[in-house]
């Protein structure tokens, strides 16, 4: 079995997350933190060695002081962040156990992460190297004039596809890709296909959303809850009834 190191970078400003003190992965969901249901996905993964958790130098009092006993708790190695996505994972990558031989990467804002997309794209990095989650683009593109909101074009959607996380890749695979990339990257496969190396695709669900916004922060609490549902009723055969002492007081 694969023994894979995964990434979660959380050290990005949230510019757009809305006037509120907390970033977005530090926003509450039922009482916790958005970035813990990410690096609980993995914590019960018996293929995963390492989580390490990058954060931003200005979060680092808060993170130690709201966060100390997750991380104890998880084993999380905490990381310094820099100043664009790329550093971060560059600065993480450099403090990849020896013992882990595969990397995954995965935003600290995606929380709605299901266990089989996982177990999908770890068994395809394993088999090729490199392999993403997506999802098909499905609506109408368009592209605008950066100055006014005004169509400039429109774009087919064949072969268009919206990049997911995890993102998973062989290990010496990411950090040859790492070590030769120049400039930045929104993701990490930009920098692995930059090496030259295929990267496979495994379809994901939508639901698997990254919270950018206030709006997001809200569909993704609807999905946790759905998801609560279905867990519940597949333990119990049927779903219980919605009165007091009911399925909605399970899930408090």
């Amino acid at each position: 079995m694969a023994n894979f190191s995964v990434i979660i970078p959380a050290a990005g400003a949230s510019s757009r997350f809305g006037k509120t003190h907390l970033k977005k992965p530090y926003a509450l969901i039922k009482n916790q933190a958005v970035w813990l249901y990410s690096a609980q996905q993995f914590a019960e993964r018996k293929d995963v060695g390492q989580i390490i958790i990058v954060i931003a130098p200005d979060d680092e009092e808060y993170f130690r002081m709201k966060f100390n006993a997750n991380i104890a708790v998880m084993d999380l190695t905490l990381v310094i962040g820099g100043k664009e996505r790329a550093d971060s994972v560059r600065n993480a990558l450099s403090r990849v156990s020896a013992e882990c031989d595969h990397v995954a990467i995965h935003d600290a804002a995606r929380p709605c992460l299901r266990e089989n997309s996982t177990d999908e794209v770890f068994d395809q990095a394993q088999s090729s190297g490199a392999a993403i989650l997506a999802s098909p683009i499905v609506g109408t593109v368009k592209r605008a004039d950066p100055t006014k909101p005004q169509i400039m074009e429109t774009i087919s959607r064949e072969r268009l596809w919206q990049a997911q996380t995890p993102q998973a890749f062989e290990k010496h695979l990411l950090l040859r890709a790492y070590a030769d990339f120049k400039g930045q990257a929104t993701d990490d496969s930009q920098v692995v296909e930059a090496y030259g190396h295929p990267v496979d695709i495994v379809q994901c669900s939508t639901s698997n959303l990254k919270i950018t916004t206030q709006e997001d922060l809200r569909l993704a609490e609807n999905i946790l809850k759905s998801a609560s549902r279905k867990n519940i009723i597949s333990e119990f055969g049927v779903a219980p009834s919605k009165k007091a002492g009911s399925l909605d007081d399970l899930l408090g």
